[in-house]
């Protein structure tokens, strides 16, 4: 098969497209003939050596999602059938033309969706989702803060909020894309590039997703509302910091972190069929309350075009492969 390879740790020269060997699923799995990928910040890590994939999944091959159709079942999967079109998240090997997954990490696509839409669901939503319901505990009637909201997350995040009942202010540096953001419910457009976000935020949040990590966190304390929980997701701007741990205890507030990509299958398998019960519909049909937001799609032969268009944060939403 065709696979995205990483050669070595480094810069976009270390991108190759070549061949590699077709995986053969084993006990209830499938192999899916992948249609469509979609590129992550984690992709970005692995290839500068920041972010290794987790034990269990290919070391130099990317890619944390995939949309396609089951070309092939693994002994004992009953639940799959040939052809089936199907989405999912994994731990990378994504970026290739076959990968194979766990029969009940796999999620069916709505119906009538593009490969090309469906490969925006996974990683975004799944990570939103888990966020705001599992590890946020967000409900109607709350207040959040969404950092980043012009990306993959943050634009799934909006509209997951605003599906519970909350109300839904969020950061970017780009006023275009602030503009957009409201366009998919978002409440309190606040443009970082302006002065910091808590001289901005119209009032204190219950909840606050946050992808920057160390220079956000002592200004994220102070926005938040007694018993308020700040959700990392990530520390692209730093791990480290130095602050008062004064507000967590004065507040009693909840710093809690969360990564999909490091679980292991036996926290994914509930979580994808709650999410496949619970959010997946909301994609379907003329009244869909939930959209995947696709900002370009490239072929996967122009990858190396997709990670400069990401490093230089252009994108508003995910930015999609396809073969």
């Amino acid at each position: 098969m065709r696979a995205i390879r990483y050669t070595a740790a480094g810069g976009p020269d270390v991108i190759q497209l070549r061949d590699a060997p077709t995986p053969e699923p084993g006990p209830r799995q499938v192999r899916v003939r992948v249609h469509a990928s979609a590129l992550n910040r984690a992709d970005i890590l692995q290839r500068r050596g920041r972010y290794p994939a987790p034990a269990g999944w290919p070391a130099d091959i990317p890619g944390l999602e995939y949309a396609g159709e089951v070309e092939a079942l693994g002994p004992g999967v009953t639940r799959w059938q040939v052809g089936d079109r199907v989405m999912g998240l994994v731990g990378g090997g994504a970026h290739a033309e076959f990968v194979v997954v766990h029969a009940d990490e796999t999620m069916a696509i709505p119906e009538g969706m593009p490969f090309t839409d469906a490969a925006a669901i996974p990683e975004a939503f799944l990570t939103a989702w888990d966020a705001l319901v599992a590890r946020g505990r967000l409900v109607a009637g709350e207040r959040v803060l969404i950092h980043a909201v012009g990306s993959g997350v943050g634009t799934a995040a909006v509209q997951l909020a605003r599906r519970l009942g909350a109300t839904v202010a969020g950061t970017s540096r780009s006023a275009a894309k602030l503009a957009q953001a409201r366009a998919l419910g978002l409440d309190e457009a606040i443009d970082t590039s302006v002065r910091g976000f808590g001289e901005q935020l119209d009032q204190s949040v219950d909840v606050i997703l946050d992808v920057f990590g160390a220079p956000a966190f002592a200004a994220n304390l102070d926005a938040l509302t007694p018993r308020g929980r700040l959700v990392l997701l990530g520390f692209l701007q730093g791990a480290t910091a130095e602050l008062s741990l004064e507000p967590i205890l004065r507040k009693r507030l909840e710093v809690i972190g969360t990564v999909m990509r490091t679980r292991s299958l036996e926290e994914r398998i509930p979580l994808v069929a709650a999410f496949a019960a619970e959010v997946v519909p909301g994609f379907g049909g003329p009244a869909a309350s939930l959209k995947p937001v696709v900002a370009q799609v490239f072929p996967f032969a122009d990858i190396v075009a997709a990670h400069a268009v990401m490093e230089r944060d252009e994108n508003f939403g995910k930015v999609v492969l396809g073969w």
